[in-house]
């Protein structure tokens, strides 16, 4: 049994292993502008949505190596505005390159050759090859101190004001992940990639109505509060 306290006793590892115990993680593809105008495009793979109704989410962006911190948070900070865009099995070298640190005065989309779509409500630019995109409004940062240079963190907030989806990737009018192919972060330089045979699917046992908060149905969390179907706490 490999057992360390990070920080105070070594896990004699060759590689240390804390990034990969929690895996697969989804991969924040974070498009941003600057006040200035330049356009950022950068990958975070500590990335999750929060709550559904409304929807929020959070990337958490590490400095570098001087301290600096990284030009999507900066950005975010100063518009009030990010987009998060999948990253799927076909832009993953497109994924790749946009993870190398840039002057702030560098176009990813362009490094990386990537065509921009504009935001509807936002004024960001998405990723437009990729399938799924979300629009967000800036809510709050909060950051975590570490050790240097790396460890200090920024935890980026946003709330979801717009959702694109590809109706190219629908299946019956849900979201097929066999279709988008996802990757997802491991540890080390590793990835994965979800594809139709590694998805399988299991309801939870219970009273079902807790299901509309598991499946993150709004309009179904909605109706039943306002038909007075609330349900015990749990203890």
């Amino acid at each position: 049994m490999v057992f360390y306290e990070p920080g105070k006793t070594s896990h004699g590892l060759p590689r240390d292993p804390f990034k990969s115990c929690v895996t697969p993680r989804p991969i924040g593809w974070i498009s941003t502008r600057s006040k200035d105008g330049i356009d950022n495009l950068a990958p975070y793979s500590q990335f999750n949505n929060l709550t559904f109704d409304p929807p929020y989410v959070m990337f958490s962006a590490n400095w570098d190596l001087n301290a600096n911190r990284k030009d999507s948070t900066v950005n975010a900070e100063a518009t009030g505005e990010f987009c998060w865009n999948v990253a799927t099995w076909d832009l993953r070298e497109a994924v790749n390159q946009t993870a190398e640190w840039f002057d702030p005065n560098v176009d990813e989309f362009q490094r990386a050759g990537l065509e921009k779509e504009p935001a509807k409500l936002l004024k960001v630019p998405m990723v437009k090859a990729s399938p799924i995109k979300f629009e967000c409004k800036y809510y709050t940062t909060l950051h975590l101190p570490g050790n240097p240079p790396m460890g200090s963190a920024d935890v980026v907030i946003g709330k979801v004001v717009a959702v694109h989806i590809d109706e190219r990737v629908l299946t019956d009018g849900m979201i097929d992940l066999g279709k988008v192919q996802p990757i997802a972060r491991c540890g080390y330089h590793q990835y994965t990639v979800v594809r139709a045979e590694s998805i399988f699917e299991m309801i939870i046992p219970g009273d079902p109505k807790q299901l509309v908060g598991l499946e993150g149905n709004a309009a179904k969390s909605a109706d039943l509060q306002a038909n007075g179907h609330g349900v015990e706490p749990t203890k």
